[in-house]
């Protein structure tokens, strides 16, 4: 297993939406381990494939309980509101108290081919939503207020000269 680089804001890959999965093979499998390697070693609680470069419609998770994988995910259904400071591997050290649905219903196929339908609430909720959007080409950025986002590409530009002063 290998971890790979984990793509950041700017890079245009994280905008593009994802292409569905149409075999499951020894390939997938190995790219779904080396994800979980990457996801852990962050640290993180969630990894879409293509903030690993992978245009593939898949998402890699574990809040505790897991690893899990989900191939092919669609959000079906959600209820409820639930406020979190949530983050983004691809906007590392930043957070924002985010409004998301607090409750959700994901369908999905495992490594195996076989269906999952999962109701998932608050965390779980937040991690399925999260990973689904980058899968839409969408980063954590799209969710902030006008003045959040503002403070935030703020923070990245200065971040990035101090980067390039180096």
């Amino acid at each position: 297993m290998a971890t790979h680089t984990i793509r950041v804001h700017g890079d245009p890959v994280l905008r593009q939406a994802t292409q569905l999965v149409t075999d499951i093979d020894g390939v997938l499998e190995r790219l779904v381990q080396d994800m979980i390697e990457t996801m852990y070693a962050a640290p993180g609680v969630g990894l879409a494939a293509n903030q690993v470069g992978v245009q593939k419609r898949l998402f890699v998770w574990d809040i505790g309980d897991g690893p899990f994988v989900a191939i092919n995910p669609v959000v079906t259904g959600h209820d409820g509101e639930w406020s979190y400071d949530e983050g983004c591997l691809s906007v590392p050290g930043l957070f924002w108290p985010i409004v998301r649905p607090k409750e959700v219903h994901l369908d999905a196929v495992d490594l195996h081919g076989d269906e999952l339908s999962i109701d998932a609430d608050e965390m779980l909720a937040r991690v399925f939503l999260h990973e689904t959007d980058h899968l839409d080409g969408k980063l954590l950025l799209e969710r902030l207020d006008p003045q959040q986002l503002k403070e935030a590409k703020r923070t990245l530009r200065d971040r990035d000269l101090h980067l390039d002063s180096r």
